[in-house]
C-alpha cells in the first residue's frame, strides 16, 4: 500500500491518526485516492486523441488537420482543466486560439488557451465574462474551421448569460434557490437551460457548421450528454419540463420575478435547438460518471476485500442514502450478506439535500451522507464509510466529504455535539469538522458521479 504522504489527491491525514480503526480508515483513503485517479479527464484525453503528424485519431473518428484553416478550443467546468493541458500538448502550434472558463481556487498552466475563473456554485460577473468571451470565439466560423469544446460538470454555474430581461442577480437568485430545494440535476439544468443565451445547445448553434469536437467528462447518472456538455449538444429539455419543476417544487412565487414571467412566456420562438443532424457535431464521453466507481472496486480488490459496485445511480435524500448503506453494513455483520467479510461496497451517483431557506449550517449531500451512516453504524468498530463528491467541493464548507466509522458518534458526543441536530441543522461539516473525519482535497480536476464506500473489516 502506498504511504499516505505519497498521495495526489487527499491532503488532511488527521483521519488516520484520530478515533477509530487506523487500518480499515488509511484503506478507506486509499481506495478513494484511487479511484478519482481512474476518473482523471487528463490521462483519459491523452488516451483518447492519438496524433501522427497533420492525422488525428479520437477514438474511431479520423481527422486530416490539413483540412481546416483554423483550429479552435474553448471548454468550461470542474473537470475541464486537465482537458484543456491535454489539448494544448496535443494540438501545439495548431490552436489559433482558445478560452476554458475554470472555477476560482483551481489552476493551470497552459500558453496557448486563455483562462477565465469565475464563480461557483454561485454565477457571478467573471462567469458572464466568461459565456461572452466563449460566444465572441465561435463568430466568423465556417466549415473550414475545427473546434474542440472540453465542457463538463459545473459550466451551469461558470458560464452565465441571462435570457432578455434577465439579471445575473436574478440568476444567482435562481440558482441558489434550485440547488437547496430538492430537485436533481436533470429538473435544475432544464430550468437553467431555458434562463439562458448560451445553454441548452445554443452555443453549438453558433459554432456550427464548423466541425465540433465533444470531449466531455459524466457527473449525472446515465451519462446523458445534454446535462453534461449542454451549450454544444441538442437539448431534449423543453419550457413545459422547466415549468414542471416550479410546479413540483412550489417555486413560481419564489423566483425572482423577471425569470418566472420569462418561464411563463417561454414557447416556441425561444425554445431551445432539438437537433443538428447532418451536421458535423461529434460527442466523446472521455470519462463516464461510474470511472470513480470503477476505479474503487479494482483498489479494493487489490486490497483484499470481497467488493462489488452495488449502484452507479444512486439518487435521493442524501441522509436517507447514508441510513441506507449503514442498513447494508448490519446485514453483513448479522447475516453474512450480500457478501463474506472483509467486503467493500461501492455506490455512485448524485444525493440532494432539501434546505430550508433560514439554515445557517455547513456542509453537503456527501457530508450528510456521512453523517447519517456515522449514526447508524454507531458502536460497530469494524466498519467505516466514506463519501465524497469527486471534485473535491461538496457544497458549502471546505470539505468533499467525510470518513466516518462506528466510533464518530461518539467521539462527537465526547465534544459536546449532537450528530442528530448537526443533520437537523444542515450542519454536517460542524461536526465532520469537531472530530476529524472531514476530507479535503481541492479541486481535484475531475467531476464524476459522488462515490460511496462502505468497507467492513
Amino acid at each position: 500500500m502506498r504511504q499516505a504522504d505519497n498521495y495526489r489527491y487527499i491532503h488532511n491525514w488527521r483521519e488516520l491518526t484520530g478515533h477509530g480503526s487506523t487500518e480499515l480508515r488509511r484503506s478507506a483513503l486509499d481506495i478513494v485516492e484511487h479511484a478519482l485517479w481512474a476518473a482523471d479527464p487528463y490521462v483519459a484525453v491523452r488516451r483518447l486523441l492519438q496524433r501522427d503528424g497533420d492525422i488525428l485519431r479520437i477514438g474511431d473518428l479520423t481527422l486530416d488537420l490539413d483540412r481546416y484553416e483554423r483550429v479552435f478550443v474553448l471548454g468550461a467546468g470542474k473537470a475541464s482543466r486537465g482537458i484543456a493541458k491535454a489539448l494544448e500538448e496535443v494540438l501545439g502550434d495548431r490552436i489559433v486560439d482558445g478560452v476554458f472558463v475554470l472555477k476560482k481556487g483551481d489552476s493551470v498552466n497552459l500558453e496557448r488557451i486563455n483562462v477565465i475563473y469565475a464563480g461557483h456554485p454561485i454565477p457571478d460577473e467573471d462567469s458572464v465574462r466568461g459565456a461572452m468571451a466563449l460566444m465572441r470565439l465561435t463568430e466568423g466560423l465556417t466549415e473550414r474551421d475545427l473546434v474542440f469544446a472540453g465542457i463538463t460538470g459545473g459550466s451551469s454555474a461558470l458560464l452565465a448569460l441571462p435570457a432578455e430581461g434577465i439579471s445575473l442577480e436574478d440568476l444567482q437568485e435562481v440558482n441558489r434557490i434550485l440547488l437547496t430545494c430538492g430537485a436533481d440535476i436533470f429538473q435544475i439544468n432544464a430550468v437553467r437551460k431555458h434562463l439562458s443565451r448560451i445553454k441548452g445547445g445554443r452555443l453549438a448553434e453558433r459554432i456550427l457548421p464548423a466541425t465540433l469536437i465533444n470531449l466531455t467528462v459524466s457527473d449525472v447518472v446515465g451519462d446523458q450528454l445534454d446535462y453534461i456538455t449542454g451549450p454544444t449538444v441538442p437539448d431534449t429539455s423543453t419550457f413545459d419540463d422547466a415549468r414542471a419543476v416550479l410546479d413540483a417544487f412550489g417555486l413560481w412565487d419564489a423566483f425572482p420575478p423577471a425569470a418566472a414571467e420569462w418561464l411563463r412566456r417561454g414557447g416556441e420562438e425561444w425554445e431551445t435547438p432539438k437537433d443538428f443532424e447532418g451536421l458535423p457535431l461529434y460527442s466523446f464521453v472521455v470519462v463516464p460518471g461510474d470511472a470513480a466507481c470503477r476505479g474503487a472496486l479494482e483498489r479494493a480488490r487489490a486490497l483484499g476485500f470481497n467488493a462489488l459496485i452495488l449502484t452507479s445511480m444512486l439518487e435521493g435524500e442524501a441522509k436517507d442514502a447514508g441510513l441506507f448503506f449503514a442498513s447494508i453494513a448490519k446485514e453483513i455483520l448479522t447475516h453474512g450478506r450480500p457478501f463474506a467479510r472483509p467486503c467493500a461496497i461501492i455506490a455512485g451517483g448524485e444525493n440532494v439535500v432539501t434546505v430550508d431557506r433560514d439554515a445557517k449550517g455547513e456542509g453537503g449531500p456527501n457530508q450528510e451522507f456521512a453523517l447519517a451512516a456515522a449514526i447508524g453504524i454507531a458502536r460497530l468498530s469494524e466498519v467505516a464509510v466514506v463519501s465524497i463528491d469527486t471534485d473535491g467541493s461538496d457544497g458549502i464548507s471546505e470539505f468533499a466529504g467525510g470518513l466516518v466509522d462506528g466510533n464518530t458518534q461518539s467521539a462527537a458526543e465526547e465534544v459536546g455535539l449532537d450528530p442528530f441536530r448537526g443533520l437537523r441543522d444542515h450542519d454536517a461539516a460542524g461536526v465532520l469538522r469537531a472530530v476529524g473525519d472531514g476530507i479535503v482535497t481541492g479541486a481535484t480536476g475531475t467531476n464524476v458521479n459522488d462515490l460511496k464506500v462502505l468497507l467492513v473489516a
